[in-house]
């Protein structure tokens, strides 16, 4: 795979539960019960957004986890969703650590020196660290994975473009060379990327790894007790593990959607869960046995162009951008916990600078205004008339679950208010993810309703999505000072500098609609209100968030 590529964190999540029924304002929650207040209830402008929760002062014995969608593997090399990542975030540790903050440090690397020219990254690897089977873990391990992780066909290839060669250069150190310097390449070993395997055991299971009835193959505060297919998945913590020891002792997950979900957690079937799709939160709200938290997400809803008909030209997109209203996605969608956004990059990803991206993002609203007013539909239409659109209409890829409808009808409303003909077309939930991954399931639409995010707290993991190359550019923009600008940005070193750049790329991104921003998504905590620990941000994919889990105060 190439340099930006769909999944985990460099580019496309697949946050397909996020919109799955996500309509709240005039319909309900798809069978549960709406919350009292009906249209908007939140203004997702003004949630107070914590990296993570009070800490828990008592241990638990066991916790009942609720997650969207069965895990469709525990290997994440070879694939991996969502839910699986929730689970795996407890068992697999990484060279680097996703901050609950959304910063990074290293961890299972105690030490990383970076060369002054930014070409070389040494990597000291800790001792006293053992995997689940009691095997000592070594800088070989550490080696093989990061092989394993750059291999072609990996989830994780990508990230290691700039890699000349990886080396075992002392009994406990591993040494990265790079082409040129890479900016946010720690980060990625905060990710996917950074996971250190088993070796031994990955290749006993053999093609079987990350499949039910598999152990792990990893070192962090649980290991894998057992999964039952269609049923349940349960960690336990590991007695042998290096760091301070997990206060749940067990967890068990399980799965359900819409009403199921909301209904496992009213009645305490289910003690938490991380909501992915708002309006399930949006209907627990009333409930005053559970407690919801708000925190810091790259996530966001965005309309992804593609290169086929009138989309193909940039003053439509451009027209698209300024005509959509994202607030009133945000309110007759989203009960309101989606906040209007100008960027398909939420603020989590300001791991750095946060100042300057703030700023930056008030600087959009002449490209992506919240509502469009009378002057900015008057603008959109000029720029129609300008490209001359043709007959055809636009053709808008969704599926029928309410989020993703409420986006597709605003999107068709938009355009044909500045005069441009459009179409819907809905295809099953099941075959909607075809359309990223597959350029020929998108052969007959020019704009998909979509949802991202990026592990990295740094908005230069997604900006690469448009340089010239990128498999994700769908659109065929091409701009070859963009491309500098972003391999230049990729490989400054310093904070200030490469906040700069990434401030130029994300302005030329947005102006360009390469792909047009619609709304950003915080991550939702939805937990018994006698529980606390966990963490609140985004960072629940790659932290260890059910070693914190506990209770409030000792129950007995």
């Amino acid at each position: 795979m190439t340099t930006a590529r769909r999944g985990k964190a460099t580019a496309r999540a697949a946050l397909t539960a996020l919109t799955a029924t996500a309509l709240l304002a005039t319909t309900g929650c798809a069978g549960a019960d709406r919350p009292a207040g009906g249209a908007a209830l939140l203004d997702a402008s003004r949630l107070k957004l914590d990296a993570t929760t009070p800490a828990a002062t008592a241990p638990l014995k066991k916790a009942n986890w609720l997650l969207e969608d069965e895990p469709d593997s525990l290997d994440l090399d070879t694939g991996g969703s969502s839910a699986g990542r929730v689970v795996l975030t407890n068992v697999c540790e990484r060279l680097y650590q996703l901050q609950p903050d959304m910063t990074t440090k290293p961890f299972l690397a105690r030490k990383a020196t970076t060369s002054a020219d930014g070409k070389k990254l040494t990597l000291t690897i800790r001792d006293g660290v053992t995997f689940h089977d009691g095997s000592e873990l070594t800088a070989d391990d550490v080696l093989w994975s990061l092989k394993r992780h750059a291999a072609d066909g990996m989830e994780q290839s990508d990230e290691f473009g700039n890699v000349a060669s990886m080396k075992k250069t002392g009994p406990d150190e591993v040494t990265v060379r790079f082409t040129r310097p890479d900016a946010v390449f720690a980060k990625a070993l905060a990710g996917d990327a950074g996971i250190v395997w088993n070796r031994r055991q990955i290749e006993k299971s053999g093609k079987e790894y990350g499949t039910p009835g598999q152990p792990d193959a990893c070192s962090g505060p649980y290991e894998l007790g057992s999964w039952k297919s269609g049923d349940s998945l349960t960690i336990r913590a590991y007695d042998g593990y290096w760091g301070k020891k997990p206060l749940t002792r067990e967890v068990v997950f399980r799965w359900a959607a819409d009403s199921a979900f909301v209904n496992a957690l009213r009645t305490g079937a289910a003690d938490g869960a991380y909501a992915e799709s708002p309006n399930t939160a949006a209907a627990l709200l009333s409930d005053k046995d559970l407690k919801q938290y708000y925190g810091p997400s790259t996530a966001s809803l965005v309309l992804i162009p593609t290169d086929r008909g009138g989309l193909a030209d940039p003053r439509i997109r451009r027209a698209l951008s300024l005509a959509i209203d994202r607030k009133g996605i945000a309110e007759s969608g989203f009960g309101g916990l989606v906040q209007p956004w100008a960027t398909p990059v939420g603020a989590g990803a300001w791991g750095y600078e946060k100042d300057a991206f703030s700023a930056a993002q008030k600087e959009l609203a002449a490209y992506a205004p919240t509502s469009p007013t009378d002057a900015d539909i008057e603008r959109a239409k000029k720029l129609v008339k300008a490209a001359d659109p043709g007959t055809d209409p636009v053709v808008i890829g969704t599926d029928a679950t309410q989020g993703r409808a409420v986006i597709a009808n605003a999107t068709r409303a938009a355009l044909q208010s500045i005069g441009v003909r459009a179409e819907i077309k809905t295809v099953p939930s099941s075959q909607f993810e075809e359309f990223y991954s597959d350029s020929a399931a998108r052969s007959d639409i020019d704009v998909l309703v979509g949802d991202w995010y990026i592990s990295k707290a740094d908005p230069m993991g997604f900006y690469k999505n448009g340089k010239s190359d990128s498999p994700n550019n769908w659109a065929g923009f091409k701009d070859a000072a963009y491309d500098r600008k972003v391999t230049e940005a990729l490989g400054t070193l310093d904070d200030t500098e490469r906040s700069a750049l990434a401030v130029y790329v994300q302005r030329e991104f947005v102006k360009s609609a390469v792909w047009i921003g619609l709304a950003q998504v915080p991550t939702i905590l939805v937990l018994d209100d006698k529980l606390t620990g966990p963490t609140a941000s985004q960072a629940y994919l790659y932290y260890p968030w059910a070693a914190g889990l506990g209770a409030k105060k000792d129950p007995s």
